[in-house]
This record gives C-alpha cells, structure tokens and sequence, in this order.
C-alpha cells in the first residue's frame, strides 16, 4: 500500500505587505496608460509656434520634459494645416486656426477619457490654446502659455482672449521678451478673473533663450532654467486638478 502523500497547502489569494502578489493579479504599469496617478494623469494637449513645426528641437525638447515632470498620460503635438507636409506657408489669424486645433483635442480627450485636460501652447498656439478654451465641447483643468505673444506685429496689446478666460492659467516669460513686455502682462494679469500665475525666466528671450553673458553672471545654465520653469508648471497644474 502506498503511503499517504502529505496534504497539498493551497496557495493564499490575499497578499501580506512581504509577499508579492500571484503574477495573474499583480498591476501592470503601462507608459502612456495608466500610472500611479490614475485618473488624475493629466493629458496634455501642446500647440507649436507660428514658425515651427511639432517636429522643432524646441518642441521635441519641451514635450519630454513636460511629460516626465507631469507624468502625463500622453503629451500630444500636432501641427496645424498651413505647416504640415513639409510645406511652411504664412501662419494664418489664429481664429481661423481654433477649428482644427479643436478637432486634435477632441480626438485626444476620446482616446484618454476620464484625464485632466491641459491646454499648452508656443507662442502662437498659446494664443490659439486660449480660444479653444472657450469651447462649450471640453472642460479644460488648466492652460499653460510659454512665451505669450501679448503685443501684436502692430504694437497693439492683444489681451481681450485672456481676459475673457476662466480656467486656471499660468504664463511661463522670458524677460527679454519683446512680444510680451512684463509690465504689460502684469497689467493684463490684473483685469483676469480666472486664477493666473507667472514664471519668469530671467534673460531669456521669446523661446526662454539666455545670453551667454547673462548667464555666466547669474551663475546659471539654460538646462537649469528651463528646469524650474518645468517645475513651477507641475507644481502649478497639480494643485489646478486638486482644486478642480
């Protein structure tokens, strides 16, 4: 007679602090999907400059970082109709740019539903960000403008879009900006009755671009700059979805 074998321990189904959990019910973290955040990973939909397209250095450079520092669940760039396929013509007015730029947050919020909506712009598609912003079809956590063109090619002070605006806002300046003087926006900041904030970076220019000699005074690198501004925009963004 064969002798009894010893009873089989059957295999705990719930998890102790010091015992992984079974492979077959274990999280997975898929980049792009879902991350600790959850829900609240923000999408963030980021429109280039009137004179370059998603595909710039600058662009590629700064939806990497934004993505990293916000753990976004995607960052999407796209290019508006007069400067895909290779062709670089005049940017339009940028009214006549909110139809299309409305259409790629559309099919952003589809495949993402659920996230925070952020609106970030260059330049130019900050200008056109803050029109989108008006739509009835979205509901934007927060907008963020790098480099605001404030002044037009006139001279004139453009403020009536932001003035308009009721989502939290933050405005990232370089303080050689010549297209958005910070006396201007302070003014401008002040007629606004959505909460609005401001990062400056110290000596830099339209794309936050630091003299040489301005930077060996102050004892800092371009890399470190733009770095805070990244910072200062996270921090900014994370309390505008708690709020919300």
């Amino acid at each position: 007679m064969a002798p009894k074998r010893p009873p089989s321990k059957r295999r705990r189904t719930n998890s102790s602090d010091d015992e992984a959990p079974p492979p077959s019910t274990s999280p997975v973290k898929e980049k792009g999907n879902s991350n600790e955040k959850g829900d609240k990973a923000p999408l963030v939909v980021f429109a280039h400059g009137a004179g370059a397209p998603s595909t710039s250095d600058w662009m590629v450079r700064w939806k990497e970082m934004i993505g990293e520092a916000l753990e976004a669940v995607e960052v999407v760039t796209f290019d508006y109709p007069y400067i895909s396929g290779g062709k670089r013509k005049a940017p339009p007015k940028a009214e006549k740019l909110v139809d299309h730029h409305l259409s790629v947050v559309r099919d952003a919020v589809a495949k993402h539903p659920g996230h925070p909506l952020v609106l970030m712009g260059k330049s130019m598609g900050s200008r056109v960000s803050c029109m989108v912003v008006g739509s009835d079809e979205i509901d934007v956590a927060a907008v963020v403008c790098l480099g605001y063109p404030l002044k037009g090619m006139n001279g004139a002070v453009r403020d009536q879009t932001l003035i308009q605006l009721k989502v939290p806002t933050m405005f990232v300046q370089g303080s050689k900006d010549g297209f958005c003087p910070l006396d201007k926006l302070a003014s401008t900041r002040k007629k606004m009755d959505c909460t609005n904030e401001l990062h400056v970076i110290d000596g830099g220019d339209h794309s936050f671009k630091i003299g040489k000699k301005f930077l060996e005074s102050s004892g800092k690198t371009q890399d470190q700059a733009e770095k805070a501004a990244v910072k200062a925009i996270a921090d900014f963004i994370s309390k505008s979805i708690e709020e919300n």
